[in-house]
């Protein structure tokens, strides 16, 4: 009888696993198609995704349905987030899982307008993007006493370049190209780098929900694999990756050029290696965790400290 019962409890854990197996994980990237996600749109591209026995689904984000959102009502089971951002969802009851890290160094900068230094800008309006990615600045502001007026803004620069913003904050692979292709001047003085001033967090990871990942481990490794693969093949040949990342582009309708994306991509993938090891690591830090958890519970962004162990897989 003890026998049977194993026997029915192994083909019933068999039979579980292959369903996990045979479904198809959507991945949403936490913004619109463009070079940042070059090595996922590559993966699908070139199959290897297929290759590793996993389906994959790629569906971008809306105006009305984010990437957060989306995991949040199951409508996907993978999303790219910053480590900050990151943070926040776990600190509201929401357990993530890091799969993947791709960034291993800050992108976001300040940049003032009319040359002035954006530490000498007390009280200055700064532009924030509406849908988050601002938390390291907003600590900075507090810790500084900058007093920063933030002003929300949905994607692009044109409240700055009309002249009403004093300030705003842009990732070095997107919005600083776009501020310069508007002819705004940058150098050492109005530009402010996060990462040059004891800011350096980690951005771009892969997350899943606790529960999903608790439920489809297997299949979380393999897409993990899989989309290192597609990034370690871009690195690799990188021109064949745009013609790539500009189909999802253009499918999508957005509005951009491959000479934008090509700078986008380049800032990406430079941003992907660790200033201390020189190398694409693909991994979360801890001692990264460890510093914007602290930054943002110093700032009262965090009500608690979320440790590195809380957004890792168990094995």
């Amino acid at each position: 009888m003890k026998q049977l019962t194993y026997i029915l409890f192994l083909f019933t854990m068999l039979a579980q696993e292959a369903v996990a197996q045979n479904e198809t994980i959507v991945f949403t990237p936490q913004w619109t198609a463009q070079a940042q996600f070059a090595g996922y749109y590559v993966a699908e591209a070139k199959g290897f995704y297929k290759e590793a026995g996993v389906k994959v689904r790629i569906e971008h984000p809306t105006a009305t349905q984010p990437a957060m959102s989306r995991l949040r009502n199951k409508q996907c089971q993978a999303t790219t987030l910053q480590l900050c951002q990151a943070l926040e969802i776990v600190d509201a009851n929401i357990p993530l899982v890091n799969i993947l890290q791709t960034s291993m160094n800050n992108a976001m900068v300040i940049v003032s307008a009319r040359g002035k230094n954006p530490l000498k800008q007390k009280g200055a309006r700064v532009g924030i993007w509406s849908v988050g990615f601002g938390q390291l600045a907003i600590c900075m502001s507090i810790k500084d006493h900058l007093d920063y007026q933030w002003v929300r803004f949905a994607q692009n620069i044109n409240l700055f370049v009309a002249g009403a913003l004093d300030a705003t904050l842009a990732m070095s692979y997107n919005e600083y190209y776009q501020l310069m292709q508007a002819g705004i001047r940058m150098t050492e003085r109005n530009v402010y780098r996060f990462c040059d001033h004891g800011y350096n967090v980690q951005e771009d990871g892969v997350y899943m929900t606790r529960d999903y990942y608790e439920k489809h481990k297997e299949q979380a490794r393999r897409f993990a694999l899989a989309s290192r693969k597609g990034w370690e093949w871009t690195v690799a040949h990188p021109e064949e990756a745009l013609d790539i990342v500009m189909r999802y582009v253009n499918r999508e309708h957005i509005a951009t050029n491959r000479v934008m994306q090509r700078l986008m991509l380049n800032e990406v993938l430079r941003l992907q290696i660790d200033r201390e090891s020189k190398k694409r690591e693909f991994r979360l830090r801890p001692d990264m965790v460890k510093k914007a958890s602290q930054l943002m519970v110093e700032n009262h962004m965090l009500g608690r400290q979320i440790k590195y162990e809380q957004l890792i897989g168990t094995k």
